[in-house]
């Protein structure tokens, strides 16, 4: 029997997971070679943070790929939390190095900076033009990429998981991002010992990321709450919590709270820190299908409002505000705005990250975990420690309220007036 398009509610019933492939383990990154013959590159646009490089990190992996035969063009202009010129910049070198294959060796920046070079070499025209409506055009590649390998060496991001890539806009003061099915890397190798040098500062920051990305997804809008779109083309890649999302989300929060005190404290628990890995690939699969909403949308204007922060853990003089930092010193408030939404899956998340158990009614629950996990790995105390004073909450809430891709998730769709009082309450969380 047939069901016609009439017959259907006016709520969504589909949702859609897709993962990228990924191989972990203890010197998993010494198959990339083996991993892009498989994918048929013979020439790769190789992007490699210049940190990974100095640190030792990446030339065993850069041996592997030569070993198996492939012809490699290293780019190394990474720049932490990119800008849409240092994307523009990997744009041009790529085009010019007519690649059939990419391959990121980093954190999230490199990973994201070998995306959007993939993108716009393969398809032409200008960042600008794909950057996510109403800051930029949202225009949709006409087709599949090239081979993309995404080799993460901190643990945070997910974006070899996930189908986005993030940029700052100086001129706009504003972050915003690119996403489209087709960005998802072909392939993920996720190696512990890659993060043995990393310093504490951006595990700190990566593993919070982490936490918020699961947290995040975990608490978004079901997806039968959304109305159903038109035409298959127009279902959005943030399509709210649904029950496979949610074990992906779940177990990654688990990992966040065993192990991310641990992964800071010691650069040598391997353990640790390989968990973690493991939970930011995670949180990528459940929030690049479930989605994240008011802490991130947030976090973009915090990080590209200003300039004036620096974190002294992180390796460089860039000036600017780690992403998983921006994140999470408005989730706390951010939580306890949507706790009415759905109590029991924000005391299921407070429990995922502790382990204990909460009255029905505790509203603190959530947010008193993540307070708790923050103080211990040493994050920022609130917004108003990265260089705000109430002055210029106006400005950060004009920015998150760009982010409509991402509130749209929201379990309960914040004002202005709330995201007034989200950003007052984090001024200072302790």
């Amino acid at each position: 029997m047939s069901i016609s398009v009439s017959e259907l509610t006016a709520n969504e019933t589909i949702f859609t997971i897709e993962a990228t492939p990924v191989k972990y383990g203890a010197g998993a990154s010494l198959d990339a070679g083996w991993e892009l013959k498989r994918l048929g590159v013979t020439r790769a646009f190789v992007v490699v943070d210049p940190e990974v490089r100095a640190r030792g990190v990446a030339a065993p992996i850069l041996e592997s790929m030569r070993a198996s035969g492939v012809e490699l063009v290293e780019y190394g202009d990474v720049e932490t939390e990119p800008s849409i010129h240092a994307f523009g910049r990997a744009v041009q070198a790529a085009t010019a190095a007519s690649v059939d294959g990419f391959v990121a060796i980093g954190g999230g920046s490199a990973i994201d900076t070998a995306k959007v070079a993939n993108l716009v070499s393969t398809h032409g025209g200008e960042i600008m033009d794909y950057v996510n409506a109403p800051v930029g055009r949202g225009v949709k590649p006409p087709s599949a990429l090239r081979p993309l390998l995404a080799i993460p060496t901190t643990p945070g991001s997910g974006s070899e998981a996930t189908t986005v890539a993030i940029l700052d806009i100086p001129e706009l003061k504003i972050k915003t991002g690119i996403s489209h099915r087709f960005m998802r890397p072909a392939q993920a190798i996720v190696d512990p010992e890659l993060t043995r040098t990393a310093p504490s500062a951006v595990i700190a920051s990566a593993g919070l990321d982490v936490v918020c990305h699961a947290a995040e997804s975990f608490l978004s809008r079901p997806y039968t709450s959304r109305p159903r779109p038109e035409t298959a083309d127009e279902r959005p890649p943030y399509q709210g919590s649904n029950p496979v999302a949610d074990l992906w989300s779940g177990q990654a929060m688990r990992y966040g709270g065993q192990y991310l005190r641990r992964a800071v404290a010691d650069e040598h628990d391997t353990e640790a820190r390989g968990f973690m890995m493991l939970s930011a690939t995670m949180a990528g699969v459940g929030f690049g299908s479930a989605g994240v909403h008011i802490p991130h949308s947030c976090a973009y204007p915090i990080a590209g409002l200003k300039h004036s922060y620096r974190h002294p853990g992180y390796p460089g003089e860039k000036m600017f505000v780690p992403h998983g930092f921006s994140v999470i010193v408005t989730a706390p408030a951010s939580f306890r705005f949507t706790f009415d939404a759905a109590p029991e899956r924000h005391l299921l998340a407070a429990s995922f990250l502790t382990g204990q158990q909460y009255a029905p009614d505790d509203r603190e629950a959530l947010p008193n975990a993540l307070l708790a996990l923050m103080k211990d790995v040493g994050a920022p105390s609130g917004v108003a420690e990265l260089g705000y004073d109430e002055s210029d909450i106006p400005a950060l809430i004009e920015g998150a309220l760009k982010q409509q891709r991402l509130l749209a998730v929201s379990p309960k769709m914040p004002t202005e007036a709330d995201l007034e009082r989200i950003l007052r309450e984090s001024m200072h969380n302790w």
